[in-house]
């Protein structure tokens, strides 16, 4: 570890930039993060004094392949983002304390890990949450200060939660068990804090691509132990950044849009005495789609459809991207999204037909973007971001021309990270 006072002038005199531009994978981004790193350390010293202290950071992820895939058991493909929480951090006897941005969150006794209800839905029973897994599995805990700040965009369906959680678990990995903490444990360990501490119930995609980083496959096909496999791929060698383009769409009164999904995809499951559509054979429920027709849903079974389909693209996409073949990945990418558009339909919200953001983004990106990229709609949907892959050399020019549509700073320009959860300054 180091002062604080001399990271600040190791950082001022350039000694971290080689490993800022590693982790960042954009060197525009230079001056941004160092001058980010300088102001989060001085944070902390005006916090909690000119401590030992040591810099970690987690990714934001962007979901790729397996559009609402996952509650059935399917398989996904997610990508970690050069956009990240970053904590300086200094180590204490007892008590966690954490200041995240200028959010003061109360301080947690580890010594004290049992559920509270009244911390549900806090940062603070995310903390306590992660403590009482890492000990229960037997590795170390201890006490910490904290400064957390993070640049993950909130509500833009990059997983700003997911970043907290993976930063709170690699920095006890890195403070108390030399960094052993197996990253996709990291992951399991913070859908646990989310799942019995937060209240919140949630799959493990975020987690996984924050914690592990690069590009990550995830076959939940047995949920509690799901496989998940690093692509071990180098993005940037493709030419193309990820961009996520806010279409200002509102997410209110969606739940029940979202909701529907899950619950279609069960009516075809329970057709064929099954739980989840992942258990149903796909030629079997291509042989019976008349019987199947029945149930008075074809929406139902169009959404089955894409579930099928869709399982598939995510193999061959991560095959693609292994054989260096780009363009084949794009081209499943444009088909995901044509898939979503038509099967799913999660473009637009049928109580809404008036208001479609989303559909506009993506007829828009396609005229803008001709043979320089593919698009496709992100996350959830029926309101909010779309993403798409565009050729670094035209990026600008897609950014100028997406945000006369949707407005300044509605594009974001994104790399994918090769790095997870990561302990980057010591």
């Amino acid at each position: 570890m180091k002062k604080a006072t001399e990271l600040i002038n190791d950082l001022k005199n350039n000694k971290y930039d080689e490993l800022l531009n590693d982790l960042y994978v954009d060197e525009s981004l230079l001056e941004y993060q160092r001058n980010r790193y300088v102001a989060a350390v001085e944070k902390y010293i005006s916090l909690y004094g000119d401590n030992e202290v040591e810099i970690y950071s987690a990714p934001g992820r962007s979901e790729v392949g397996g559009n609402h895939t996952d509650h059935q058991h399917g398989c996904v493909l997610a990508a970690a983002i050069n956009l990240d929480a970053i904590a300086v951090v200094g180590k204490t006897e007892r008590e966690i304390k954490i200041l995240s941005d200028d959010f003061d969150i109360k301080a947690i006794d580890v010594n004290d890990l049992a559920v509270k209800q009244e911390e549900a839905g806090t940062s603070e029973a995310l903390v306590r949450g992660v403590l009482a897994k890492l000990k229960e599995l037997n590795y170390q805990i201890g006490g910490f200060n904290a400064f957390i700040t993070s640049d993950v965009i909130m509500g833009a369906g990059l997983s700003s939660s997911a970043a907290f959680e993976t930063i709170i678990g690699t920095i006890l990995s890195g403070l108390y068990n030399d960094m052993t903490v197996d990253p996709v444990l990291i992951a399991q360990i913070g859908q646990y804090a989310e799942n019995v501490y937060f209240g919140k119930p949630c799959g493990l995609m975020d987690q996984c691509a924050s914690s592990v980083g690069s590009l990550i496959n995830i076959d939940f096909k047995d949920i509690d132990k799901p496989v998940v496999r690093k692509v071990d791929v180098d993005f940037s060698k493709f030419e193309h950044s990820l961009c996520i383009v806010d279409t200002k769409g509102s997410h209110a009164d969606l739940t029940d849009e979202y909701a529907a999904i899950p619950a279609e995809m069960k009516k075809i499951a329970n057709y064929f005495n099954k739980e989840f559509l992942r258990e149903v054979d796909e030629q079997e429920f291509f042989d019976n789609i008349a019987k199947v027709r029945e149930i008075g849903n074809d929406r139902a079974v169009l959404r089955a459809i894409h579930l099928f389909t869709e399982n598939k693209r995510v193999d061959l996409q991560v095959a693609a991207l292994n054989a260096g073949d780009f363009d084949e990945f794009k081209r499943l990418i444009k088909a995901s999204g044509d898939s979503s558009y038509k099967f799913l339909q999660n473009v637009y919200a049928n109580s809404d037909v008036f208001n479609q953001s989303v559909s506009i983004g993506l007829a828009m990106s396609e005229k803008i973007l001709g043979d320089n990229g593919v698009c496709r709609v992100h996350g959830g949907g029926f309101a909010g971001t779309i993403q798409a892959f565009v050729k670094d050399s035209y990026v600008d020019t897609y950014k100028t021309e997406i945000e006369k549509v949707f407005g300044k700073d509605s594009c974001h320009i994104l790399k994918v990270r090769k790095y997870g959860g990561k302990k980057v300054v010591y």
